[in-house]
């Protein structure tokens, strides 16, 4: 009997053990569960050494992105870039070669865009070109007879070579630095003018052409010049460098 007693006495005090423990093991659970909060608000940033941004860099947690990290939309409203108000860059162009008549009417084209200190010309001499012409005539009153025809016909650009040799009585009717300039002359000559008689020769000589230089002009400018260049044909506009001021 005393052995029964000492048994469920011992049980009893067994199970008031577990039960103590199990209290303290279920108290401690929720604890174990809460951690401190982060504060995200109150992370700053410190400077430090390369050798101590790497110490700090393998002990600190590892944080994906704190409140200072996170891209802000851009403002709208004055920080947007300024519109360029740059005028375009000024042309600069040569327009040539042109000599006779086609001179002339250059000339008198250009003039009439005023362009005032922009336009400019040069001279282009050349040892050798070639020249529209009639042939000689063979006396002054022939010379006299063919230079009526020719004004009754719209021309009034020629040249009389007076010089005693055998082109004495010539009439040019304008030089040309390449033959297929000269040749597209004579085509107009005939096609508009009805001169049937002049022809294409070589000189053997000197021949000076003008090149028109063109500097600083706007659109405008340069589009009515281009525009006008479609009614020289064999002539070249082309942009080039402007000169400095």
């Amino acid at each position: 009997m005393k052995k029964l007693v000492w048994i469920l006495l011992l049980g009893n005090l067994l199970f008031f053990a577990a039960m103590q423990w199990g209290v303290l093991l279920v108290a401690d659970e929720p604890a174990a569960r809460i951690q401190p909060m982060l504060h995200e608000e109150k992370i700053s940033l410190l400077s430090a050494s390369p050798s101590e941004a790497s110490v700090v860099a393998a002990s600190a947690p590892n944080i994906s992105a704190s409140a200072d990290a996170v891209p802000q939309p851009a403002s709208t409203a004055g920080n947007a870039p300024a519109l360029s108000t740059a005028k375009p860059d000024a042309s600069c162009m040569e327009w040539g070669e042109f000599s006779g008549t086609d001179l002339t009417r250059a000339t008198a084209a250009l003039s009439a865009l005023q362009l005032g200190d922009k336009l400019s010309q040069r001279q282009v001499e050349y040892a050798i070109g070639y020249w529209v012409y009639i042939p000689p005539q063979k006396d002054k009153a022939t010379v006299n007879q063919k230079v009526a025809q020719l004004k009754a016909r719209g021309i009034e650009e020629y040249f009389v070579v007076p010089d005693a040799g055998p082109w004495q009585n010539a009439i040019s009717l304008g030089v040309f630095r390449t033959q297929e300039a000269a040749q597209h002359f004579l085509d107009e000559l005939r096609r508009t003018k009805d001169v049937r008689s002049a022809q294409i020769g070589e000189r053997a000589s000197k021949l000076k052409t003008t090149l028109f230089v063109l500097n600083g002009l706007d659109a405008k400018a340069a589009a009515s010049i281009a525009e006008m260049q479609k009614d020289f044909a064999g002539s070249e506009l082309k942009n080039v460098p402007c000169a400095s001021n």
